[in-house]
């Protein structure tokens, strides 16, 4: 692996999230060996001098329908960062090149159908060939995977023992969503309501533990008053992901959070009393998803809006004893896109410069919790913190 042209391909450099995450690498990594890749030269040309990376950068180009070209091209390359999304559409082709081919992969996935099929299918190949295949590099799952991890950490290290109850809560959030993120909502939709298996593995918050059932879980769906955050929370829209993210970590770790752990996220409503209660109630009926006027792919916030944006989630670990503690993550950019293309810019170099590891199909807490925490608190942004 070491031998190889690249250290990190970043396919898709020419949608919205992939230009961030090349952008990124060109003003912060001029140490690193990288490439951008996509399906047309001339887009990939006006990218490459639009965000002001070197004339010399490589270009190289391969279709997502083209299997031979993506062994070829994921035969160069480490790692390969792919931001070329709904993943259940085009994510399918890549993922096996690099499985055959040995390298390792990032994307940021949301889609937990998608997810469920690949690790069915590629598991044991993608251990075989060492490929280590990580799932869900972005908002959806990091700060939310890491975060648990974080304050599992603090309760073992206080109590002796690992919170059989979690709860993670959306304290405050300010960003919007791309038209990659509406794309990948909507094909979701569309596949749950032709199959019932997808809509099984939307629903089962162990759809990623194969093998293993875990207790019956907080559904998350209502609103309600919760003493944890002493106010109101709603659903939150990402939870049908981060949860089964969160427990596929647990169990690819043997555990380590218990077998009996249960977990949700939620959002904190503002306002109290009444105020709260009402606020809480408008914001379980709002699905973005829903409209059919989302945002065009390759669209998605400013530089502005995206450098405004910022998140602050917390994590309450509850014993049994009636005992609490809290850990939170928060970030200086808005979640899914200033934050994110960092965030999966780190992960890659993570998995090249930072760990080893068995190959197969992996999260990100599983495989590098505590080395990419470390590098996510010193280039991009976050913060974590017991409180």
């Amino acid at each position: 692996m070491a031998n190889r042209e690249f250290e990190i391909i970043v396919y898709g450099a020419t949608g919205f999230t992939g230009r961030l995450v090349a952008e990124y690498l060109a003003a912060h990594y001029a140490d690193v060996k990288w490439a951008m890749a996509g399906r047309s030269l001339s887009k990939l040309q006006e990218v490459r001098d639009e965000i002001g990376a070197p004339a010399d950068t490589p270009l190289l180009t391969a279709n997502a329908d083209d299997p031979a070209a993506l062994e070829a091209m994921t035969a160069r390359a480490q790692v390969v960062i792919t931001t070329v999304g709904p993943y259940t559409l085009y994510g399918e082709p890549l993922l096996a090149a690099c499985v055959e081919t040995g390298t390792a992969y990032v994307d940021l996935c949301g889609e937990p159908n998608f997810m469920h099929d690949m690790i069915g299918k590629y598991q044991d190949a993608a251990k075989a060939s060492g490929a280590r295949i990580v799932f869900s590099c972005g908002f959806d799952s990091i700060p939310f995977d890491l975060g648990v991890w974080t304050v599992q950490q603090a309760a073992i290290a206080k109590f002796g023992k690992p919170a059989p109850r979690v709860k993670g809560r959306v304290r405050a959030m300010k960003g919007t969503f791309s038209g990659g993120t509406f794309a990948s909502g909507k094909a979701t939709a569309m596949a749950a309501a032709r199959d019932p298996a997808v809509f099984k593995a939307l629903i089962d918050p162990f759809a990623l533990t194969p093998g293993f059932e875990g207790p019956s879980q907080p559904k998350g769906v209502l609103p309600e008053y919760d003493e944890a955050v002493g106010g109101w929370v709603a659903p939150f829209m990402m939870a049908v992901i981060n949860t089964k993210n969160v427990h596929r970590t647990n169990f690819l770790a043997g555990h380590p959070y218990g077998t009996d752990f249960r977990y949700d996220e939620m959002m904190v409503a503002p306002g109290i009393g009444d105020i709260g209660k009402a606020a809480a109630e408008a914001i379980a009926k709002m699905n973005p998803m829903n409209s059919d006027k989302g945002p065009a792919p390759g669209e998605g916030p400013g530089k502005e809006e995206r450098e405004t944006g910022f998140y602050d989630l917390a994590f309450v670990a509850e014993m049994e004893s009636g005992e609490r503690l809290t850990a939170s993550v928060k970030g200086d950019r808005d979640p899914g896109y200033g934050s994110t293309s960092k965030m999966i810019a780190e992960s890659a170099l993570c998995l090249i410069r930072d760990v080893q590891g068995e190959g197969g199909i992996w999260t990100p807490g599983a495989l590098m919790a505590e080395p990419l925490r470390q590098r996510l608190e010193a280039h991009a942004g976050l913060t974590f913190t017991i409180e």
